[in-house]
């Protein structure tokens, strides 16, 4: 019995339809909120693999949407599991990027990721761009990938309107887009297969992604009759989308142009008072929780229940707030998003400063990564005729 012994519902939350493909494979059991995934495998571990894009100090989004949960799972995973996660440099360039600030943010991402919790003895923590096998395998998925199937995917016009801080996806087009853009679910596949990963932590927005994932590994083995790839199945993370300060109707983001639309790792608690003190909220004097007609609200809302731990519900949260006014409750989500972040932020700040200890520890995260990828790309390129003479 290995990786995800025991995941409390709060944490994790599957949907339907990865339980009867996970059903085939073992035995799925679920008893008053809690998971148990009971697998076929006896002696070898499962693997688990999550990446992030290294443009910027992580945010308040990140964190409660993906990170902490990183956390949760390295936590949880059985010792015999492989858990993978690394700074994806390679989707970075996707998009203009500037060099010099790139190199930086690549080495904040890492002291980010280990002031949070990750430990990079248990989990194997790495740059995805210091792992060549991850492009090489993306040409041979391109190879097999329908171009049909990456044009029905449309995330590329979120990410060009946010980086062009467009209105709206409508002012983007296709003249916008570059190849690399618009292949990168491709590279995400790779990045995902290379490791013959088991399970992935996605949100909401990337279920799409590894559904791609899903089917170009069933292509892959069944064209050279094989089962080179298993199917990696998603683990969906029960946290809310976080979104912007100064848009509500969009997800904070990293890369918006507003550097007010979002809270940073490193922001202290003045900057964010005073960010949380100007997000956007609407002229109604009582609280209460809608996400629809109350964007704003609500995402306060939300963040405070997240960071709190997600024991209280936002809906209940609004009927507490109700009769007081937005001042109350945005002091109220400052304070919690500081208590949640102040010790990551202090951690963060130490470890920022050892340039040595944090090159050592991407040089071996990149070289434990390495030694899994190469033995894949052996058994790929084989299946392929193109190994060695």
């Amino acid at each position: 019995m290995s990786l995800i012994r025991t995941y409390h519902s709060r944490y994790f939350t599957s949907l339907a339809a990865s339980r009867s493909s996970i059903a085939t494979r073992g035995q799925r059991i679920w008893l008053e909120g809690t998971c148990h995934l009971h697998t076929t495998k006896a002696k070898k571990g499962n693997t688990i693999f999550s990446g992030i894009q290294p443009t910027g100090i992580p945010h308040l989004g990140n964190y409660l949407g993906a990170l902490s949960n990183w956390v949760d799972m390295q936590k949880n995973a059985d010792p015999a599991d492989t858990i993978l996660y690394c700074a994806v440099g390679y989707h970075a360039i996707t998009l203009p990027q500037n060099p010099k600030t790139l190199r930086e943010d690549r080495k904040n991402l890492l002291a980010s990721l280990i002031a949070i919790g990750i430990d990079p003895q248990r989990s194997i923590l790495f740059h995805q761009d210091q792992v060549l096998e991850h492009a090489e395998l993306a040409w041979i998925l391109n190879c097999i990938c329908p171009t049909g199937k990456l044009q029905r995917m449309t995330t590329w016009k979120s990410k060009i309107a946010v980086a062009r801080n467009a209105n709206t996806e409508d002012e983007v087009n296709e003249s916008h887009l570059n190849l690399g853009l618009f292949a990168y679910p491709v590279l995400q596949a790779a990045d995902i297969l290379l490791y013959k990963t088991n399970f992935v932590p996605v949100g909401e927005d990337q279920q799409q992604h590894l559904e791609l994932t899903r089917e170009l590994a069933e292509i892959f083995n069944r064209t050279t009759r094989s089962k080179t790839f298993p199917v990696p199945q998603h683990i969906i993370a029960p946290a809310k989308r976080i979104l912007s300060l100064r848009d509500p109707t969009q997800k904070m983001s990293k890369s918006a142009p507003n550097v007010k639309s979002r809270i940073l790792l490193t922001d202290d608690y003045s900057q964010i008072t005073s960010k949380i003190r100007f997000a956007v909220t609407d002229s109604i004097p009582e609280i209460y929780y809608d996400p629809k007609s109350r964007p704003g609200v609500s995402n306060l809302l939300t963040i405070l229940a997240a960071c709190r731990g997600g024991s209280e519900d936002p809906q209940v949260l609004g009927n507490y707030y109700g009769a007081k006014n937005h001042s109350d409750l945005k002091q109220d989500v400052a304070g919690a998003i500081e208590e949640r972040l102040g010790p990551a932020r202090e951690e963060y700040f130490r470890i920022q400063k050892e340039d040595a200890w944090l090159q050592t520890i991407a040089e071996q995260g990149a070289q434990r990564a390495r030694d899994i990828a190469q033995q894949t790309m052996k058994q790929v390129k084989a299946k392929l005729g193109l190994d060695s003479l």
